[in-house]
């Protein structure tokens, strides 16, 4: 049955049936782009594969990374531990912190390693020093929870070190709840994670001064993919287009008319 057409409106275009196994095969082909054309997309794009090299220097820094994280946490867990002994959930504790501590540590290079050991030094000394003076003469509150957070993060900003804000109140957290854990060894939280921060951060910078031996100099900045396709992309202009004012008595008029 037909649709009867409308007075005043287009005729609409029909359009051919498309069996679907062909336009399953299309989309196929579509999808699966292979031998040059892939070559010429990932060209356009700058998304190529990494080089043999980079592959290499890869894998050195990440078994690099994991050695020196396992170093870490032999050395909090088994011989800080005989120097000072609380309980071994606080052992598991400072193993998981120096290891932090290591990762966080670990960069491309040695410059931005011996950056990022100041920053974390910097900001753990400064809740260090808060948790203290609390935790001598106060228990765990929630409220001084919170206190303490924003305080250590004023602190850094004070310091002129606002990228170290969220390391500070991360260290903070930690300590903080760490003395709800073992309230009869509240004080002494400050000190121990600041124990496991300084061997974990040791760890990490003889970490990356073994891997600059191992690898040698790298460049600080290094051109990434993305950046690579915003600069393939070129720029389109814009263009300013007016277009005629038409009345509704005009629009009428037009629908109006036959054909």
């Amino acid at each position: 049955m037909r649709t009867p057409a409308v007075p005043g409106s287009l005729p609409r275009e029909r359009r051919p049936a498309t069996h679907p196994a062909a336009a399953a095969a299309a989309a196929a082909r579509l999808h699966n782009v292979t031998g040059p054309q892939e070559e010429r997309c990932r060209a356009d794009t700058g998304l190529t594969e990494p080089a043999r090299g980079e592959v290499r220097v890869a894998l050195l820094d990440c078994g690099l990374l994991a050695v020196a994280s396992l170093v870490s946490y032999a050395l909090v867990t088994h011989l800080l531990s005989r120097v000072y002994f609380l309980s071994r959930a606080d052992d598991l504790l400072g193993g998981l912190w120096a290891v932090l501590a290591t990762v966080f540590t670990c960069r491309a290079t040695y410059e931005q390693s011996m950056t990022a050991a100041m920053s974390r030094l910097a900001a753990t000394s400064v809740s260090f020093v808060l948790c203290l003076v609390y935790l001598i003469f106060l228990p765990f509150e929630a409220w001084a929870l919170a206190v303490l957070i924003g305080a250590s993060a004023m602190a850094v900003t004070l310091l002129g070190r606002p990228g170290d804000v969220i390391t500070a109140a991360i260290t903070t957290a930690v300590v903080m709840v760490a003395s709800a854990v073992s309230p009869q060894h509240a004080w002494q939280q400050p000190v121990l994670r600041f124990a496991d921060t300084v061997v974990g951060v040791a760890v990490g910078v003889a970490a990356a001064w073994v891997g600059l031996r191992v690898t040698g100099p790298r460049k600080t900045q290094a051109t990434s993919p993305r950046s690579k396709l915003r600069g393939a992309v070129p720029q389109v202009p814009s263009f300013d287009i007016e277009f005629p004012q038409v009345g509704l008595g005009e629009l009428d008029e037009f629908l109006a008319s036959p054909g």
